[in-house]
């Protein structure tokens, strides 16, 4: 059995099932699988010059059948499960042939799928043979180990980086081409099956925080090693192919470990310090007679001295009394209440956070 620190940023030369069974349990925050596709080829595909497609026919991705590929599909899905921390997710990626039957073994074994997201390709192949649509994408599933567990997400950070908007489940990134396509001796593709290093940047990026440990049970030429790095985690892949595990070595050694402060996590909301609302008030940045008002000043309510807030004939907290107010079931009276400054209206959430980074290290510390 090997131990975390035996396999902290680690490529583990040998056949995934067996090494596998050898990691500790509940040792790794996320996993990424990009196992084979299982595409059934039976014979070379040519385009219409009658030159030979360079596709996937390695021998790692032939099965004998069906239940042979979902016999292995259920053998690594299940230790990939054992191997996760119990708040740790697991993100695999395939293509019609194979992620339909990997989602129903992923729900089988217990996992709680969160999204499914499609890859678009922008430069995917042409379909030669003008029977079937250009497949242009590939799936990805995002699980979590089980229902209920408090996984790692990025909403903040993503949203951040997305102008702004929430990060949708549809992303568009081409396929590997030029300087990133890597390369064999003989000037060929080092891997069929390369993935491009903005899709395993974004994966990393939403579900992990720095530090973590990502495993990668189908390391190839080692996508999913080098952007850990590059992102400040950690990673451990297993691989088989020695031609793979020699272009993994090589690239990983190349890249330089960024600064702690680069790779440092924007904090999340869930996260942060419960900061209730009587504190506004306790630190002074209300005063008790304090008006607050609703969305385009319709409602108004006044602070109370213990915290609560009156309107109308209501009072309450924040939040029962705006979701009255409303006749709504709900509402968040962070978002919904406002103070007038300079003739603005700020939410009281900027007041809260002006708390909350009073009680967070700064960045640069």
């Amino acid at each position: 059995m090997f131990s975390v620190q035996d396999i902290s940023n680690q490529i583990i030369s040998g056949d995934s099932l067996d090494v596998l069974a050898q990691l500790p349990s509940e040792s790794v925050d996320m996993v990424f699988a990009d196992p084979p596709y299982n595409l059934q080829l039976k014979s070379d595909l040519h385009r219409p010059d009658n030159s030979r497609v360079d596709g996937v026919d390695d021998e790692w991705d032939r099965f004998e059948s069906f239940r042979a590929y979902d016999a292995f599909t259920a053998e690594w899905l299940s230790q990939a499960r054992r191997v996760l921390k119990p708040n740790g997710t697991i993100w695999v990626i395939g293509t019609y042939h194979n992620v339909f039957r990997m989602g129903a073994t992923i729900q089988d074994l217990g996992f709680w799928i969160l999204n499914d997201v499609v890859w678009r390709k922008t430069n995917p192949m042409p379909n030669f043979r003008g029977t079937r649509f250009q497949n242009a994408h590939e799936t990805l599933i995002w699980a979590a180990r089980d229902e209920g567990a408090k996984y790692q997400f990025n909403y903040e950070a993503l949203k951040a980086s997305n102008d702004d908007l929430q990060m949708r489940s549809d992303w568009l990134f081409p396929i590997c081409q030029g300087g990133e396509r890597l390369k064999d001796t003989e000037g060929k593709k080092a891997h069929p099956t390369q993935k491009p290093e903005a899709l395993l940047h974004r994966v990393i990026s939403a579900a992990t925080k720095a530090g973590d440990l990502i495993l990668d049970p189908f390391f190839g030429t080692g996508t999913t090693g080098a952007v850990a790095k590059k992102l400040g985690r950690n990673f451990v892949g297993i691989e088989r192919d020695e031609a793979y595990l020699a272009v993994a070595h090589d690239r990983i050694s190349k890249i330089t470990e960024p600064d702690s402060v680069v790779v440092s996590d924007l904090p999340s909301k869930r996260e942060a310090p419960r900061i209730p609302f009587g504190q506004l008030l306790e630190l002074g940045m209300l005063e008790p007679g304090a008006e607050l008002l609703g969305p385009g000043r319709k409602f108004k309510a006044r602070v109370a001295a213990d915290g609560t807030v009156m309107a109308d004939v209501h009072r309450g907290s924040i939040h029962k009394v705006g979701a009255a107010l409303q006749e709504a079931p709900s509402c968040n009276g962070w978002t919904f209440w406002h103070v007038e400054e300079n003739g603005r209206l700020l939410p009281i959430d900027t007041l809260r956070q002006k708390v909350r980074n009073t009680l967070q290290p700064s960045v640069a510390a």
